[in-house]
């Protein structure tokens, strides 16, 4: 029982960290704005040093690597599954199916719940799988539903590759999975500073949640959001239960991969709908819905698990 109340007391804790953010977004504390300098505050400095602070307190085992097989098939999976039921739809529907089925909100939002409830190997992990989900979200995907959407705006591999290693967070996972790897160790003054800064990678990536949180929808919508919704919680269920059952790995590694399974949609999900000339209302109302769900998801799944 003791186990049990730590867990929903920490998972209380960060959704506390949300409507906090959410509620001082209301009161004029923090502007809509100010998501973009929490964003930039958490993509460009906590977030880099959190993963270098717990990739430097690993011993790397290389079959982790496969990780970013894994984040690279999973994504694949889930566009396919969005092609697929959307295949009597028009080609935007299909489109928008790929964006907002597929693609996995890591960085700012598991990632957190890892650090918290997990030791070192099960953050390696989902870095790891954070950097094949990064080589889909980034451009692949939009690269497929740009042709299924038949809009001609396709990404060359150059803009693809610039936008992945633009991103300081992948360049962290790549460089210290090299080093992890090469069993080369950082000076401990450079791991105590990543340490130090990473710690406060929780609480500024769920804060900055609650700034950006909001729906907005109209009512004729709601059947199409609960498909989407429905169908990829079906379907990260069904991935969380097989990997954590089936794939030959240690235990934290597969508890990890069950909680990268339940979370919300990736962030950058609208903005590539946008692009494409889908419905950003409707994508935004899918993706902000797909955090709550994801809250409950994932702390039913720690409490199972731990």
């Amino acid at each position: 029982m003791a186990g049990i109340a730590s867990v929903l007391a920490r998972a209380v804790a960060f959704v506390l960290i949300i409507v906090t953010g959410y509620v001082l977004k209301k009161k004029g504390f923090f502007h809509p704005d100010d998501f973009y300098l929490f964003s930039k505050v958490v993509v460009r400095i906590t977030l880099p040093c959190a993963i270098i602070s717990n990739f430097s307190r690993i011993s790397m085992d290389n079959s982790l690597l496969f990780m970013c097989v894994i984040g690279l098939a999973v994504n694949l999976l889930m566009v396919a599954v969005g092609f697929v039921v959307n295949l009597r739809g028009s080609r935007q529907d299909r489109a928008f199916g790929m964006l907002n089925l597929s693609g996995y909100n890591i960085g700012n939002f598991t990632l957190p719940f890892v650090q918290s409830f997990l030791g070192p190997v099960g953050f390696a992990a989902t870095s790891l799988f954070d950097a094949g989900n990064a080589v889909m979200c980034t451009g692949v995907t939009y690269t497929m539903a740009s042709i299924a959407a038949g809009t001609g705006d396709r990404p060359s591999v150059k803009n693809v590759l610039k936008s992945l290693f633009s991103s300081l967070p992948f360049d962290a996972y790549l460089i210290m999975t090299v080093l992890a790897v090469c069993r080369i160790s950082l000076p401990e003054l450079f791991t105590s500073y990543a340490g130090t800064v990473g710690n406060a990678n929780a609480f500024l990536a769920l804060l900055m949640i609650g700034i950006g949180f909001e729906i907005r929808m109209e009512r004729e919508k709601i059947a199409k959001i609960l498909q989407i919704l429905i169908l990829r919680y079906g379907m990260g269920i069904s991935i969380a239960v097989l990997s954590y059952f089936c794939l030959p790995f240690d235990l934290e590694v597969r508890q990890a991969i069950a909680l990268i399974a339940l979370g919300p949609v990736s962030s950058v999900a609208p903005a590539f709908t946008g692009k494409t000339g889908g419905d950003v209302e409707l994508a935004s109302a899918v993706n902000s819905l797909s955090i709550v769900i994801s809250i409950v998801m994932i702390t039913g799944a720690l409490l199972i698990l731990l």
